[in-house]
This record gives structure tokens, C-alpha cells and sequence, in this order.
């Protein structure tokens, strides 16, 4: 289930993209120049093994270890988090509305 995308009847949506996700979150941490004890302290975990994890892609940080890592990097807790590769809907289209419009043009033909 982790890292998986989600399919819907009318195409494809794009879950969080691990690995990626776990790279980011290192280069941001250590562009802020913060040592994996002193998030592990913050955070209040007791071991900093769940922050190598992050790092690895093994798994993701909790919503409220997202939040308190936003507020820490100064950024949106979005914007710490990589998408999964846009993919292609089954018609053809890889933006939302895009595909509910040909979803719409394809309703209205009575197809």
C-alpha cells in the first residue's frame, strides 16, 4: 500500500513517492544544517532510527512530525513531500481537469 498509486474510475492519481520523498527531506534538514540528533531531540523520539528511515524512503514522517518538520524548514508541509511520476489517464490526459472535461466530452457523445 505505501508508495502505491491510487486508481479511480476515470484515471490515475499519483500517491507520494518514498525514496524521493526521502531525499528531499535530508538535503532540506541538512541544508538547514540541523545533525539527525537534534531533529531525533526535537521531534522527541528515542531513537534517531526513524529519521534514517525517512531519509531511506522506508517510511514517512507522521502528519505531526510533517508539521512540526515544516515549521522547523521553514516550508509547507507540501512542499516536503515528492509525488509519485505524473502517469497517463486511460484517455490520455495527466492534468485532473483535463481528464474531467474528457470525461465530460465522452458523457455527452453517449459513449
Amino acid at each position: 500500500m505505501k508508495g502505491e498509486t491510487i486508481v479511480d474510475e476515470w484515471g490515475l492519481y499519483s500517491g507520494i513517492d518514498l525514496v524521493r520523498t526521502g531525499v528531499h527531506l535530508k538535503r532540506l534538514i541538512k541544508q538547514h544544517g540541523y545533525p539527525v540528533k537534534d531533529i531525533q531531540k526535537m521531534m522527541n523520539l528515542s531513537c534517531p532510527q526513524p529519521v534514517y528511515r525517512w531519509f531511506k524512503g522506508q517510511v514517512l514522517p507522521s502528519v505531526e512530525h510533517l508539521y512540526v518538520l515544516s515549521k522547523l524548514l521553514d516550508v509547507h508541509m507540501e512542499e516536503l513531500l515528492v509525488p509519485q511520476q505524473e502517469q497517463v489517464s486511460a484517455h490520455g490526459c495527466t492534468n485532473p481537469g483535463k481528464r474531467l472535461l474528457s470525461y465530460w466530452n465522452i458523457m455527452q457523445q453517449g459513449i
